[in-house]
């Protein structure tokens, strides 16, 4: 698989990636030897980017991805996240860093950790003082590249004045185009861009449901794209737009993540999925060349989103 290079600090992944948030919450039940399967087939197919965080089943995620790539660690990239808590609440604190840090090198398995971010802003710290304990860390060998998380222009700058930043990873699929705005300022800076739901929670895998046919525990209850009054104008761009993915012998899928391959060269999707077969659909987007004229088609069908909001 293509390689793209995320940052100017030396970051390179395979042109998709793999987002682990599925193995351990969010979309229902899991099962974990389902979930290493479908891990241990991305990088079968030329995966290299694993994306994980402490909150994805408070370690549970972590231990578990750990588990499934620890034949192959020193074949791929492993990014986790601080910054949240059990209580939905936000700490971003210096000793909270040092303690999550401690705590994902030891679920992991592993003795660095290729990429850290910071999972969302604390309001109540100074991101200057977040980016030097994650400093500290790469000084002591505990991670190699930094990365932030759903942040604005200006907490970038501040961010990257204090030591380099590589990659922001923030949600985008043509569902959410909400940080584009942003993207000029990671060109200027030379940061790389990790999008997280590239298929807009499930919304663009084909196989989207109603939300009556999800469980309580299930995020996407929570989701406005799922709400009644968008659901059934959003199922209409959708099938739009899986009839033009068929016209082009693809899946919807694959023509979403391609879409977002095509925006820019440092932009690196990583859908998460626990099915091997969807993992080899979701990979088999990085075949699909898109032209000028596909792109402004598709455009023309989703022009800057969908209706609801993403949160």
């Amino acid at each position: 698989m293509e390689q793209r290079t995320l940052g100017q600090q030396g970051l390179a992944v395979s042109a998709i990636g793999y987002g682990a948030m599925g193995t351990a919450t969010g979309y229902g039940p899991t099962d974990d030897t389902e979930s290493i399967a479908a891990i241990r087939k991305a990088h079968e197919l030329g995966v290299t980017l694993f994306d994980t965080a402490e909150m994805y089943g408070w370690g549970g995620g972590e231990r578990l991805l750990g588990r499934a790539l620890s034949p192959i660690r020193d074949d791929v990239v492993i990014a986790t996240k601080f910054g949240l808590t059990r209580t939905s609440k936000r700490n971003s604190r210096p000793d909270h860093i040092r303690e999550v840090v401690e705590n994902s090198l030891r679920y992991l398995g592993v003795d660095t950790i290729d990429v850290l971010y910071q999972h969302r802003p604390d309001p109540n710290v100074p991101v200057e003082d977040v980016v030097g304990v994650m400093a500290e860390c790469v000084d002591a060998g505990k991670v190699r590249f930094l990365g932030l998380s759903e942040v604005d222009a200006e907490t970038i700058r501040r961010a990257h004045a204090v030591h380099p930043i590589s990659v922001l990873q923030s949600e985008y699929s043509l569902f959410a185009h909400d940080v584009e705005p942003i993207l000029p300022v990671l060109e200027e800076l030379g940061i790389g861009f990790v999008a997280y739901s590239p298929l807009a929670r499930g919304f663009l895998s084909g196989a989207v449901q109603p939300r009556s046919s999800y469980g309580d525990d299930d995020f996407r209850q929570r989701i406005g794209w799922w709400a009644p009054e968008n659901f059934d104008a959003n199922v209409d761009i959708v099938r739009q737009l899986a009839a033009f993915a068929e016209s082009k012998g693809a899946s919807l899928s694959q023509l979403s993540i391609a879409w977002l391959l095509a925006r820019r060269d440092y932009i690196v999707p990583i859908p998460g999925t626990r099915n091997t077969a969807r993992v080899a659909q979701n990979v088999g987007a990085a075949d699909l060349t898109l032209t000028a004229e596909d792109l402004a088609h598709i455009d023309a069908i989703v022009p800057g989103g969908v209706q609801g909001g993403r949160n």
